[in-house]
């Protein structure tokens, strides 16, 4: 008898899926939502497969962060993943969709979009028929145009 109680005591309950269990799930699947959402919004790029990185070297690049888009014909096909100081300049590394061949006379320029003043890379493609491997150099480049250096000079010469 004694087995019996302690049979009955031990007895596990019948196991069934009950509303907090279905408002857990429902409640991870938001947060994974939302993680997804959060990523895609300020656009992290957890690797970068399908892109290869292209360098240049400009003498000014004020106004230029990581992240500013580089496009050809305003259309974006990369952008910008480094900014470093290489001597007296600065180096821009660029993640470059691949696909979108590059050529060794293409010129890159740093210009201005819109209102605000964002900077972004404009390449401006060349006419050769060689093309830049990943991990290449563009060697043509136009750096940023100083608007304050510009007022600047004409301020001087309208004094004198």
């Amino acid at each position: 008898m004694a087995e019996q109680e302690k049979e009955k005591e031990f007895k596990l309950p019948k196991r069934s899926f009950s509303v907090e269990f279905w408002v857990g799930v429902f409640a991870i699947a938001g947060v994974a939502c939302f993680a997804y959402l959060s990523i895609n919004i300020a656009r992290i790029k957890i690797t970068n497969a399908g892109y290869y990185p292209v360098y240049a070297v400009f003498s000014d690049i004020s106004g230029l962060k990581v992240g500013s888009p580089v496009e050809i014909a305003g259309v974006q096909i990369g952008e910008v993943s480094a900014v470093d100081l290489n001597s007296v300049k600065a180096k821009v590394t660029m993640q470059v969709r691949e696909g979108v061949a590059l050529r060794d006379d293409d010129i890159a320029q740093i210009r201005t979009k819109g209102i605000i003043g964002d900077k972004y890379i404009r390449i401006s493609p060349g006419g050769s028929d060689e093309t830049i491997a990943s991990g290449g150099e563009i060697t043509i480049t136009d750096s940023a145009v100083d608007f304050e250096a510009i007022v600047g000079k004409i301020v001087h010469s309208l004094e004198k």
